[in-house]
This record gives C-alpha cells, structure tokens and sequence, in this order.
C-alpha cells in the first residue's frame, strides 16, 4: 500500500529551519550519555575563555582576572619526589638531639599516624649533622648543602608546610596538582592556561627528569581536563630532547608542511562541526611540533655556554665511587643529568618556557639515612645554588620564580618496621616540613614559620599547600579564586576549595 506522504516531495525548510536542524546535529554530534544540556553549557563557557588564556603574554586574562604589577613570568619547580629529611637538611633541633632514643608523649603518639612505622615501640632519632649560619640573615643549613647556604639572602626558607597526605602519590598529586585526586590539572598547566605561553617554538610547560622518576609519574604533569596543549612536555637532557622529532630520512620539508597543511585543514573542518576544544589542542600540538623540530635541538646544545657556566653547574660532574642505592641507576650519571636540568632549565626561561618541573627521585629514605641522602644532597646542592646565582647575575632571578620541594617531610622519630632491625631512616611525616623559594618577587633572607623543638608539628605560622599555591599564583598576577575552568558543572580550581595568599612572602 502507498501511503500519499511517500508520495509527496520533500518539504522544503527554510533558512531559519535549516539553521535550527544544523545546531541540533550539533548538540547531538557533542553531546553523550544524556548529559548534553552540561556539556553544551561547559563547551561554551570553556570556548568564551580559552580565547583570552591562549593570548601570547596573557595580558587580556591578567587585566580581567588578576591583580596588578605581577613579579614572575616563569617558574622553575625543582621536585624532590619522596620526601627530604628536612631535619638532616634545614631544621636545626638540638632538643631532638638531647631527647635520641626517647619516646613520644602518650598524648602525640595517640593521635599520629605513620606510613610504617610500629607506634608502640617507636623512638625519636636525632641527627648527627652539623650546621651552619648562611649571609646576612643568618639562614641555617646542614653541612650536606654548602652551595645552596651561599645563597641564603635570596632564599625564602618556608618551615611550617603540612599536608593531609603521607603516602607518595596522593602527596606528589596534592603538591602538583592542588589536590589528591587522578584526573586534575598540574600547576603548569593552570599557569600556562591562565597567560598563555611566551615562546612560540618551545612549550609552555617542559619536564626534566633525574634519578628514578617520581611514584606518581606522568600524573604529576598532566594537562587534565585542561585542553592537552597545556600538559607538561618531557624533554630528555641529551640527543633529541622529544623522541621522534626528526624527519625520517627522504622526507623533505616541503613535503612534511603541505602534510600538515592538509591535516590542519581537515580538522578544522571537522572543529566547525562539533567545536571539541581537543581537535584545537591538537591542531595546536602539530604546528608545534614542526617549529621545535628547529628549536628543541638548540636548546640541548650547551657549545654556546662558557666553561665557566658549565662548570659552575657542575656539568660532566663523575658520579661519586662507592655510592649505589635505589635513588641511582647502574649506568645512569644522575649527577651530570642534574647539572645539565639546571642550565637546561634557565635556558628555557630565556626562550620563554613559562613553567618548567625538574624531578627527581627517590629522597625516600627509609633506611641507610646519611649513605642515602648525601648521594641525594650532593647532586642537588651545587646545581640549584648555581641556578640561583646565574639567574641573579644575568638580571632573571626578579622574574623567574625557583622552587625547592617535595610532597611532605620525615618523622623525627627513627623508622623500625618489621624485618628491618637497624633503626637507619625516618618515615613519612606531612605534618610539619620545610620548602625553599627564590625570586619572583619573594623575599630572600626570610625564614617563616617554624615546627616545635622536635620537628613533629607546626609551632608558627602554618602553610598549607594551597596557600603555597595561591601566593605563588598571585606572583604571577593571577588570583586563584578567579583562575577556574568548568568541568562537569562545578568551576574547578588549583587551590580546590582552599588557599591563601601569605602576604608575607612578598617583597
């Protein structure tokens, strides 16, 4: 049987129809699992903001959203993963010396809590260390970092950090990304987010490894629900600094670029149908891409650098003889990799990276404390106190902000966990522990805050991480309340629901 509509043409919409019908394959096309309605309203919020965050010196975000005069245009986080003693590196506490062997008040060891430590037979461990007052402010350092004492005067030495966390990867995420959860932006990427990127031919936001590599990974750089061109680039410090950046041989340039062209143009057509931020992250990525291909490898290149730069960061420095344990690697010169992070890193800001992360790891020392953290000290303690002298000599330190620490501290008391008889190391301990800081405007020669006689709370001044955040934020000239991106209906934030700025650090 034929019914007469099978019969009948077509109806012919009109141009306001067509339009209607266009954007509803539209909103179909972008939106699942019956939350389109959220997914629509965030793609247009997101789109409404991104244009201003992908400026190149972020001067419209910062003029809207921030506050005036910001000091720092770059960040060199320098991430010690596992957690340094900060009682055998900054915290001088001759009372815990006179008290070795003794246990916690009742009252303290009642309500602690310990990675592995056995609480009923646990002890307080002093540390023979010696120390040393540093410059003008009388800064006190152990005897393992003499390099970094020199710099004392440009040094904000912060004492009082605390943490919820005291496992490794929820601490490494709290510290990188603000919170302890998967899925979240790295600071990096909210600071790139927030000004956009300086330089044209390198990325935003670069990582450097040494040692072992942090528990947490690549999660500690990740862009999240960030548009992807925000994450953390791993560069290597030598050869090709990305693998795969060269041309395979008999590819010609010319080739290579109309490639990209044709590619460029297909996803932006298919960016107008269903306007999905990623496809312009990756249109973004590509381009790029093509530009290090001449950048990347001059910046590796250290022939341009004076023997005396080179020598002052300690480049092609020998691994100390004797020294193996789980923070090095058979065959890996952790301490030559190290000194050339540090001059790969001011190099970096000179080119415009705004946030570059040196990693490295494991500060983890459960056990054979001293062996263990004199390795770890001696690869750290020339190359950052040369970072900080050659930023200030060339006029950088001002605006490039450097960053010493971890995701939480050591216990003053001695770790004897089942199977390991000699009480050698500390166990984790968020609840009082120290970071360093230098230039963006912070003050140099300030020591604040302080724990009690033994290193095991906060005495004065507490700072939480997200305080850490929202100050550091705020030296860049964003203001962390206002620095968000809406993501499954709820305006998220590097601080999370917490921070702030301690105006006290401020110069």
């Amino acid at each position: 049987m034929i019914r007469n509509s099978d019969t009948l043409p077509p109806k012919q919409m009109t141009p306001l129809e067509s339009i209607a019908n266009k954007t509803r394959r539209e909103f179909l096309t972008t939106s699942a699992s019956g939350l389109g309605g959220m997914a629509l309203g965030s793609m247009l919020a997101q789109e409404g903001v991104l244009n201003a965050a992908t400026a190149v010196d972020g001067d419209q975000f910062r003029e809207l959203n921030s506050h005036k005069n910001p000091k720092a245009k770059a960040c060199i986080f320098i991430y010690m993963a596992g957690a340094p003693s900060q009682l055998d590196l900054f915290e001088n506490k001759p009372k815990l010396n006179e008290l070795d062997g003794s246990s916690l008040p009742k009252e303290i060891l009642d309500k602690a809590r310990f990675a592995f430590i056995k609480p009923e037979t646990a002890k307080l461990m002093g540390s023979p260390r010696t120390w040393k007052k540093h410059g003008k402010s009388g800064m006190e350092f152990s005897d393992f970092l003499p390099h970094i004492g020199s710099c004392a005067d440009d040094i904000l030495k912060v004492s009082s950090l605390h943490s919820e966390e005291f496992n490794h990867h929820p601490g490494q995420l709290m510290m990188q990304c603000g919170v302890s959860r998967f899925g979240m932006p790295a600071m990096g990427s909210w600071v790139n987010y927030g000004l956009g990127s300086p330089s044209q031919n390198l990325p935003g936001y670069v990582v450097l490894t040494a040692g072992r590599g942090a528990s947490g990974g690549s999660t500690l750089w990740q862009s999240g629900f960030l548009p992807s061109k925000y994450a953390g680039v791993q560069f290597r410090n030598q050869g090709d600094p990305v693998l795969n950046l060269k041309n395979p041989d008999g590819l010609p340039p010319e080739l290579q670029r109309a490639g990209l062209d044709a590619l460029k143009d297909l996803n932006q057509q298919r960016y107008q149908e269903v306007h999905d931020p990623e496809i312009a992250s990756r249109i973004a990525n590509f381009e790029l891409a093509n530009r290090m291909q001449s950048a990347a490898p001059d910046l590796v290149d250290l022939s341009g650098e004076t023997q005396e730069t080179l020598d002052l960061y300690g480049v092609g420095r020998p691994e100390p003889e004797g020294i193996g344990f789980r923070g090095s690697l058979p065959g890996v010169a952790t301490y030559d990799t190290f000194s050339r992070n540090c001059l790969l890193a001011r190099r970096m800001v000179e080119r415009g990276v705004r946030f570059i992360n040196i990693v490295h790891a494991s500060w983890d020392q459960h056990s054979q404390l001293d062996k263990h953290l004199a390795y770890n000290a001696g690869a750290a303690d020339q190359p950052i106190a040369a970072l900080i002298k050659d930023l200030k000599r060339r006029g950088m330190l001002d605006s490039t902000m450097v960053v010493w620490g971890s995701e939480f501290g050591r216990t003053p008391l001695g770790e004897n966990r089942n199977g390991r008889p000699d009480v050698t190391g500390r166990d984790h301990h968020p609840s009082a522990y120290t970071m360093l800081m230098a230039g963006g405007g912070l003050k140099g020669g300030l020591s604040y805050g302080k724990s009690d006689d033994i290193g095991w709370d906060i005495a004065e001044n507490p700072v939480h991480i997200n305080d850490l955040h929202a100050t550091m934020l705020r030296q860049f000239g964003l203001d962390h309340l206002k620095l968000t991106y809406r993501f499954q209906g709820r305006d998220f934030r590097l601080t999370d629901v917490g921070g702030k700025v301690i105006q006290d650090w401020i110069a």
